[in-house]
């Protein structure tokens, strides 16, 4: 059984591999993000308007 040793008197090399063992088992990525801005321009999304099909309307007959 090992003897336990705080975090903070670890060697840099035991800290290292600690935390690369505890990043393994994240289940979200720990970067941080933010929203987009609403106000922006967003190019892809107005491209998608332009290509838009269902735009045409659809005229349903029961007969």
């Amino acid at each position: 059984m090992e003897k336990f040793i705080p975090y903070k008197k670890l060697s840099k090399k035991k800290r290292k591999e600690l935390n690369a063992k505890r990043r393994e088992i994240w289940t979200i990525s720990p970067i941080t993000r933010k929203p987009e801005n609403p106000k922006a321009y967003n190019r892809k999304k107005a491209q998608r308007m332009d290509d838009d099909s269902s735009s045409v309307p659809y005229y349903y007959t029961d007969h």
